[in-house]
């Protein structure tokens, strides 16, 4: 009996072997490694997330889906990189049906007259191993003014679904509402929002 089980433990690990060859190759976290090229964000891997203080009572948080963006990037020269970025003010939300009908009103987005805001990058800087700053102008609501934002390289490499190459990020914000023209309930609903953004961009083939 015993002499059998070994024999079939090892042919298991027989079987399993040229699968496990075939397994993608681990992803990579030195950004020095990634691969220069156009990258476009995998919308359903990019989103953004606010989150504002109600009252001083709690901290409220929504998101921003279906987001388009180019990213071009050159490891040897990041700050002659770009990134272009669009965002339905329509999609995601709060999962609260009379909120969101109200974020999308004139007191908010006002996406009947604003349905989409954009962010194109004026400069990229490198500020760690990993890290950079990215500034831009932000255009929401017909209002364009200079925003920036803290960005964290992930890791990259081939997709285990996809098969495409991946670069993976995420990043920190802050942001005036008021300056964007929606200063409504300010200062009872925070002035301040704060914006987490996570995104998986795909190189372009």
């Amino acid at each position: 009996m015993k002499k059998l089980l070994t024999t079939g433990f090892m042919l298991a690990a027989l079987s399993f072997a040229p699968a496990m060859a075939q397994q993608p190759q681990p992803f990579n976290p030195d950004p020095a490694a990634v691969r220069a090229g156009t990258y476009a964000l995998d919308a359903s891997h990019g989103k953004i997330t606010w989150t504002v203080s109600h009252l001083g009572l709690s901290r409220y948080t929504g998101q921003l889906t279906d987001v388009q963006a180019e990213l071009r990037l050159d490891p040897k020269a990041p700050d002659q990189g770009s990134l272009r970025v669009t965002i339905p003010l329509e999609k995601g939300g709060t999962l609260d049906a009379d909120l969101d009908k109200h974020l999308r009103a004139a007191d908010f987005f006002d996406t009947a007259k604003h349905p989409e805001a954009r962010f194109v990058s004026t400069r990229i800087e490198r500020t760690g191993d990993r890290t950079a700053r990215v500034t831009g102008d932000l255009t929401l609501r017909g209002v364009t003014r200079p925003v920036a934002f803290e960005a964290r390289f992930n890791t990259a490499g081939v997709h285990p679904v996809t098969k495409r190459y991946t670069l993976g990020f995420d990043g920190t914000a802050t942001l005036k509402r008021s300056e964007f023209g929606m200063g409504y309930m300010v200062p009872a609903v925070s002035d301040e929002v704060a914006l987490h953004l996570a995104g998986e961009f795909q190189i372009v083939e």
